[in-house]
């Protein structure tokens, strides 16, 4: 009797180990970019403990990955021009679309894209532009250029760098008239020199996050970041303003997927499945201030958003806007090029 009822407690005590292991979830994500009151929400209807661990670019955030992670975290934030490295070096994981069936409400612009045909490994999250955040007097007209940052005649002040390679190099190609994903080694050279010369007299690199922070601090006038940081920052500061510069920037789409060896995969589905849901997907958009590519979510988004060109760029913008690709082997000219003008 003794030994069954030892048995009874002992698998009682597993069902319930095992329960609290499911109920676990862990995120890998960019710095201010979720609601904090969709996870609280998540997690009371779940009953499930969620960890967040954070990261400001996307470089350390594969590498931790490629150096165990895969097997730490449940759901990450890869942005389009990474997907393809990180499928094909086994990073992620498939999704068992059966188990997320919130897909349906997604904007088909945002669906089967070439980084991820298909979408066999990633769920759109949000997406948006990369430009140049400024302070600028009642009345003063901007001119809406890169030249602010790369042309010492048109300086209007001091100015912070993106700490991102693909972001501040395609920055300077757009900016010289070439695409930001070109691999002409002579166009990548006078990238490199226009940057370097423009960081001779810039404050140096930062985050998005922190160049936004400083600007309205007033520590620098102006600097590059990611359009969202940059409308929360008009909020709390409409002396401040963001632009698309004329001669084209980048655009980026952010996604949610499933490292390979995540240990709550199930649970995992469940959460993309929530951020899809098109109230989710709106309390979302409302809160972190980028753009959605959920279509279900569109009624329920404010409407001064929809409004805003600094989420939802204009048709001009688009036809001078860019995304990010996986450049393969070429990659390492990028990361060469970026490393050459961070040294000097």
């Amino acid at each position: 009797m003794i030994k069954r009822l030892t048995l009874i407690a002992v698998t009682l005590l597993l069902a319930a180990s095992a329960r609290a292991e499911k109920n676990q979830l862990n995120l890998y994500i960019w710095s201010e970019y979720m609601d904090p009151k969709i996870i609280e929400q998540f997690s009371k209807e779940n009953d499930c403990k969620v960890t967040i661990d954070l990261f400001e670019d996307l470089e350390s955030m594969m590498a931790k990955l490629q150096a165990g992670g895969t097997s730490l975290y449940d759901i990450v934030w890869p942005s389009d021009y990474v997907v393809q490295p990180m499928i094909k070096t086994g990073l992620l994981a498939p999704l068992r679309k059966e188990n997320i069936p919130n897909f349906k409400n997604m904007d088909p612009k945002f669906l089967n894209c070439d980084y991820d045909p298909g979408n066999v490994y990633t769920a759109p999250y949000l997406w948006g532009t990369v430009g140049i955040y400024v302070r600028k007097k009642p009345g003063e007209k901007i001119d809406e250029t890169w030249g602010l940052l790369f042309d010492p005649k048109k300086s209007i002040g001091s100015f912070l760098l993106q700490d991102d390679a693909r972001a501040m190099i395609g920055g300077a190609l757009k900016y010289k008239g070439y695409s930001l994903n070109s691999t002409d080694k002579k166009q990548l050279k006078e990238a490199r020199d226009v940057l370097i010369e423009s960081k001779k007299r810039s404050l140096g690199f930062d985050g998005g996050v922190g160049i936004k922070n400083k600007v309205l601090a007033k520590v620098c006038h102006l600097g590059v970041v990611y359009n969202g940081d940059a409308v929360r920052g008009m909020k709390d500061d409409p002396e401040t303003y963001y632009f698309v510069p004329r001669e084209g920037a980048e655009i980026w789409r952010d996604n949610m997927a499933i490292p390979a060896k995540a240990p709550h995969r199930e649970m995992a589905e469940k959460f993309i499945n929530y951020i899809l849901d098109a109230k989710i997907g709106a309390q979302l958009a409302n809160f972190i201030q980028y753009a959605t590519p959920n279509a279900a979510a569109r009624p329920y988004l404010n409407e001064a958003d929809l409004k805003n060109i600094a989420m939802y760029p204009t048709p001009e913008q688009m036809k001078v806007l860019e995304g990010n690709k996986d450049l393969g082997s070429k990659t390492v000219w990028y990361d060469e090029l970026w490393t050459s003008i961070k040294s000097k």
